[in-house]
């Protein structure tokens, strides 16, 4: 196996069957960010992830991390903290600052969300393909996530907390709101601690490959995209004692 070179006047990637199993899931190299490019790649299962000055690479991981969203639950203290939630969660009020504030990592942490990476991706939400997910304590921009929909397919990029739960209640909320427009699967694209908790697993990227070919052809409402306020979670309150 080996890594493809795209070509600059196509848009055709290679079958993500071909891809590297170390590292897990590299299969192209090249291109461009071009909105039509981003999304012929997504449609494929296949996503970019690199770092800033560097060649920009294509990856479609095996296993792949999906959460489906009935799939999705709060741990007991997250349930206590949803009681009193204090924050109010929107949805494409500004994904500018979601994905900027998604880009802000320690240095130590390094990122793959650069200048390059934030304008296409804007690009992306300007033509109604990407969208953002907003938690506001106040007026403060505490939280959020952003990612690329295909149909009843949400493809999760990245997501940032400022404060605690923040990032998790987004995903939560949006959950809920995807599934009532008849979403049915979120990917998470490569599995780690954080959404493992909120119930994300991991599949065979070939299942997930014919999950994508069936639900990107379903066609959500127009107003599941429409800039928006989520309302707060319902949780059901704790058992009498006795």
């Amino acid at each position: 196996m080996r890594i493809v070179k795209l070509s600059p006047q196509s848009l055709v990637f290679p079958s993500p069957e071909g891809a590297l199993r170390e590292p897990n899931g590299l299969l192209a190299m090249g291109g461009d960010l071009a909105p039509s490019r981003l999304l012929a790649a997504y449609e494929r299962g296949i996503f970019p992830w690199f770092s800033p000055g560097e060649p920009i690479l294509w990856w479609s991981p095996d296993p792949r991390a999906v959460m489906f969203p009935e799939e999705c639950h709060a741990s007991r203290s997250l349930k206590r903290f949803l009681r009193n939630n204090p924050f109010q969660i929107t949805l494409n009020h500004d994904f500018a600052a979601v994905i900027a504030a998604c880009a802000q990592r320690p240095p130590a942490e390094g990122t793959w969300i650069g200048p390059e990476i934030q304008q296409a991706y804007l690009q992306l939400h300007r033509q109604g393909n990407a969208h953002s997910v907003e938690v506001w304590q106040g007026d403060e921009l505490v939280g959020g996530l952003y990612g690329v929909a295909q149909g009843a397919l949400f493809c999760g990029e990245s997501m940032f907390s400022r404060t605690a739960n923040a990032s998790k209640c987004a995903l939560m909320a949006f959950n809920r709101h995807f599934t009532a427009y008849g979403g049915e699967l979120v990917d998470c694209q490569v599995l780690n601690t954080h959404t493992a908790r909120l119930g994300a697993r991991d599949i065979p990227r070939r299942q997930f490959l014919q999950l994508l070919s069936n639900l990107q052809r379903k066609v959500l409402a127009p107003e599941c995209w429409l800039p928006q306020v989520i309302p707060p979670q319902q949780v059901e309150p704790p058992s009498p004692a006795g």
